[in-house]
């Protein structure tokens, strides 16, 4: 009896430290917000015209200011709201903003994905917070002529739940006036690792931030200033313009399933601080070419490794081309910068409005015997 006893306490403190130590587990996350596409809109009694009235209206979110839920396409006032993803948005107003807690795991860094558009104002700013970190993001300059531009934005969490804000701090004379906001997913970003040979970390951009599956004209990643943790885990956004990670799903990838495309012209650069042995030599090896969005002209890719460089020319069709560049150089330090930029500026062929530029893929640094 008493060994009964023993068996059934034994089976319930242990049912009981499994239920506490895994049943609150939060699961890998890579996917759409709740009611991240804003698909599920506010009930019509909740609603003056486009304008959400009541601070949980919105399902899944909570509202404060002027938010509307919009539809896509032309508006009153001869605006035209873009919205390629879905059919419904939301616009921020003066000072408004949308916010939903997110359960997440410790101590683990995350990437927002989102879409955002400014909609009438020139100087429209979007700020994205989560995990006790804010950025103001500047969205006056459109990426993508059909309003397509989505953003890429990292944090790391500080405990197992975190509040995720988008907020327009702008005061416009029309109180409505405002960034769109439209999909917004998480991705929780694993640890960039070395492969074997390969003293780059995620050297074929493998790992990235969330990609929306039915449409996507790829994910503007932000320069290492306004973006702490970076969406792609190895690697740091430099200058100005933001980069932009493309998938093979929408794009042409020389290999795997990511790439980098350097939009952004000479304010675009992606860049990597590497281990190295100073007076040692190593062999730089990338792909370069063209994400076949008819992307076209001339372009040049400058790659450096420390003091050295080299610089790669090739002429776009932008039809899917690519090819493989090295160069040999000596490490003069224990750590050495390799970096990649583009120094012109380009569009598609039939669309000035929309930035391209040169791929870059397959990244690898190999120590090398003189």
């Amino acid at each position: 009896m008493a060994s009964l006893l023993f068996s059934l306490s034994f089976i319930l403190i242990f049912s009981l430290y499994n239920s506490f130590a895994f049943g609150n587990t939060v699961p890998y996350l890579d996917d759409l917000l709740e009611n991240g596409n804003f698909e599920q809109g506010p009930k019509p009694s909740n609603m003056k015209k486009t304008v959400i009235i009541g601070k949980h209206s919105l399902p899944k979110w909570e509202i404060n200011g002027i938010v509307e839920w919009v539809s896509g396409g032309p508006q009153e006032g001869g605006f035209y709201f873009p919205i390629p993803r879905g059919a419904h948005a939301v616009r921020l107003g003066n000072e408004a903003s949308i916010s939903q807690y997110v359960k997440v795991k410790p101590n683990i860094i995350y990437s927002l994905t989102f879409g955002a558009t400014r909609t009438c104002a020139q100087d429209e700013v979007l700020t994205v917070s989560a995990g006790g970190v804010s950025s103001d993001l500047n969205i006056q300059t459109l990426y993508s002529a059909d309003g397509g531009d989505t953003y890429a934005w990292a944090f790391k969490s500080t405990s197992d739940l975190v509040k995720v804000t988008f907020h327009n701090p702008g005061m416009q004379e029309d109180p409505t006036c405002g960034p769109l906001i439209d999909h917004v997913a998480i991705k929780e970003m694993p640890m960039a690792t070395y492969t074997k040979g390969n003293l780059v970390k995620n050297g074929g951009f493998e790992l990235g931030p969330h990609v929306f599956k039915n449409f996507s004209t790829g994910v503007l990643v932000l320069p290492l200033k306004q973006d702490k943790y970076s969406p792609i885990p190895g690697w740091m956004v430099q200058f100005a313009k933001p980069a932009k990670y493309i998938d093979s799903k929408h794009f042409f990838v020389p290999s795997g399933n990511g790439a980098i495309e350097l939009i952004g012209g000479r304010e675009t650069g992606i860049a990597q601080i590497v281990r190295t042995i100073p007076k040692q030599f190593y062999n730089l090896t990338f792909t370069i070419g063209d994400a076949q969005n008819k992307c076209h002209g001339s372009m040049t890719v400058q790659a450096f490794a420390g003091k050295s460089s080299t610089q790669v020319s090739f002429v776009s069709n932008g039809k899917g081309w690519c090819k493989t560049a090295s160069f040999k150089f000596q490490a003069d330090t224990s750590r050495t910068t390799i970096a990649f930029y583009n120094p012109y500026y380009h569009t598609k062929i039939h669309d000035f409005g929309h930035m391209c530029g040169p791929v870059i893929d397959d990244v690898s640094l190999v120590h090398v015997r003189k």
